[in-house]
């Protein structure tokens, strides 16, 4: 599996501990008695299946670390330009999360995690918009979990078993990107493929469709226009 570990797009990153102060905003996004009542998702879920066990060591392997991402630039255009995408996506998704720090927050995770696994941040946005419409504690009928509509199976298989930690942003972000990330290799980089197979409706239309539809809402033009 090709997971990157690092940023290359004009910067790098460091992982630190989960601060008491983030993880209790990022509760806060969600409605009072949420953690006992999951909100219902309807998107489909990914489906067990073997693997070898070098994937399976390198899946665990890339979920193993879970410090929030802290974002440091190799130069201050590259500065700019995260801050300008920062900027035009929180705009964007303020009806969903009026508060600026779980708003920025998300995205931070979002970004690195993207970035990390080698994925278009803009895809993953739009995958999060089809599977949970960027609820935390949305659950669909198959039991898939949290923002990317992770399975439980997957916490068994490359993780410690405690499904419950699939409703934590960072980790649910982290597992989705990397099972996503997985399925990529698996279809050889078809991206069409890769959105079926994690949708449980691997070769359909519908689902593929819809994330790319989705995923336009979050397109970001990075050219900096020179002064």
């Amino acid at each position: 599996m090709s997971l990157k570990e690092s940023v290359t797009e004009g910067g790098e990153q460091r992982e630190e501990g989960v601060s008491r102060r983030s993880l209790m905003l990022s509760l806060s996004a969600a409605p009072l008695g949420m953690l006992g009542v999951p909100q219902t998702a309807h998107a489909g879920g990914q489906l067990e299946e073997p693997l070898m066990d070098s994937v399976r060591t390198a899946l665990s392997s890339a979920v193993a670390n879970q410090g929030p991402p802290e974002p440091l630039f190799a130069t201050t255009e590259a500065r700019i330009m995260y801050l300008r995408w920062l900027g035009t996506m929180s705009d964007k998704l303020r009806k969903r999360k009026p508060e600026w720090e779980v708003r920025r927050d998300f995205l931070q995770t979002v970004w690195y995690e993207s970035k990390r696994a080698g994925l278009d941040t803009s895809l993953v946005l739009g995958l999060v918009q089809v599977e949970s419409a960027f609820r935390k504690f949305a659950v669909s009928p198959v039991g898939a979990r949290g923002y990317m509509q992770v399975m439980p199976f997957w916490t068994r298989v490359i993780g410690d078993g405690d499904a419950g930690k699939l409703f934590q942003m960072q980790t649910n972000l982290r597992f989705g990107c990397v099972i996503l990330r997985h399925y990529l290799d698996r279809e050889k980089g078809d991206t069409f493929m890769a959105l079926g197979r994690y949708n449980g409706s691997r070769g359909r239309d519908p689902y593929p469709n819809a994330v790319y539809s989705a995923q336009r809402n979050w397109l970001f033009n990075e050219k900096v226009t020179s002064a």
